[in-house]
């Protein structure tokens, strides 16, 4: 499904003074188009004081419990975080655009792996959903949790982690770590280097683990990157989402113009436009419907096939060597070499 629907919310909770979650109604029709993996994200979009705004959020529910859930957390000057926080209302109807992400894990009754997730602030939204997978789906494997906030108050689903450390006491271990306060059986601090390598040494010590989930911060998921493989982790069982990203490429502009071929929903659309234009940008400046949400490199949902011409993207966070020798591309950060450049929405 290549374009929104409107869905209404039938329930708002407050998790955190800074965080809600949503529930969406997926009415029963639409539920194969919504089916989703437990990772994935929920594209919303909405007018807000006369602009279109799209954001990603990830779904916080689980396949296997039928609903569609998301966690907002609300963040200085978000536009839609402070819309959804602060405005919107159970019965309110929101366009939203089916499932999608590449930050999945796939639970079943074969699965005796032992997972390791690594989740900061609101990046915990898509290993809740993991999580509460793997404990209904895949009664052989082990979940363990390292989770940094700033307090308990803070923490989205402290509540229900708790809750399923109980239920699953040899399945689920929870290592929490606040910044900003001193709570028995926690660690004060953040998830940097030393404490990583102080808990391999100890609390994770003896424990073979086979997949390495990573969401939250960029520093923090960089950091893991170069710690994990010298705990034995292989490159292709580390998997991670960036949920904020501060680092910016520089890419080499190139002067002129470019004939732009889009393909998007089976049309052809020929455009011109300066090659230090990002795709992305030329086809909503010329009212196309492309896929896209984040517009930060940070999401998937941008995706297409470069199959004509030559291109560079500014940052690449999302898509495999392998995937970009493909022609891949995330069209927000994709700028034009070639003076024709044919980009393809239908083919990714």
């Amino acid at each position: 499904m290549t374009h929104a629907v409107d869905l209404t919310v039938s329930e708002k909770r407050q998790l955190t003074p800074s965080s809600v979650e949503l529930t969406f109604a997926v009415p029963e029709e639409l539920h194969k188009s919504f089916a989703f993996k437990p990772g994935q994200y929920l594209t919303l979009s909405q007018e807000i004081d006369g602009d279109k705004v799209r954001r990603s959020y990830s779904l916080c529910s689980a396949p296997h419990q039928n609903t569609w859930k998301v966690g907002i957390k609300k963040v200085d000057k978000g536009l839609f975080s402070t819309w959804a926080h602060d405005i919107i209302y159970p019965g309110a109807s929101i366009k939203v655009f089916a499932p999608e992400g590449k930050f999945t894990i796939n639970p079943g009754p074969d699965d005796d792996q032992n997972y390791l997730a690594f989740a900061a602030g609101s990046g915990i939204t898509p290993i809740m959903s993991m999580i509460q997978a793997v404990m209904a789906q895949a009664p052989r494997a082990t979940f363990t949790l390292v989770y940094g906030n700033q307090s308990p108050e803070h923490t989205m689903f402290l509540k229900e982690l708790e809750a399923l450390e109980q239920l699953h006491p040899d399945r689920f271990k929870m290592i929490l770590f606040y910044s900003r306060s001193s709570v028995p059986g926690t660690r004060f601090g953040r998830i940097e280097s030393s404490s990583i390598k102080h808990l391999f040494l100890n609390d994770l010590n003896g424990t073979l683990f086979n997949q390495f989930l990573l969401c939250g911060p960029e520093q923090m998921i960089q950091t893991l990157k170069e710690i994990l493989p010298e705990q034995g982790a292989k490159a292709e069982n580390i998997h991670d989402e960036l949920f904020f990203s501060t680092s910016e490429q520089a890419a080499e502009l190139k002067q002129g113009q470019c004939a732009l071929t889009i393909v998007l929903d089976g049309e052809n659309t020929v455009l011109t436009v300066d090659k230090n234009t990002p795709v992305l940008d030329a086809a909503l400046d010329h009212d196309l419907d492309p896929p896209y949400s984040c517009q930060g490199g940070i999401c998937s949902s941008c995706i297409a096939r470069v199959t004509h011409g030559q291109a560079q993207m500014i940052k690449n966070q999302i898509l495999t060597d392998a995937e970009v020798a493909e022609g891949l591309v995330l069209t927000c950060q994709t700028l034009a070499l070639s003076d024709e450049l044919t980009v393809d929405y239908d083919e990714a």
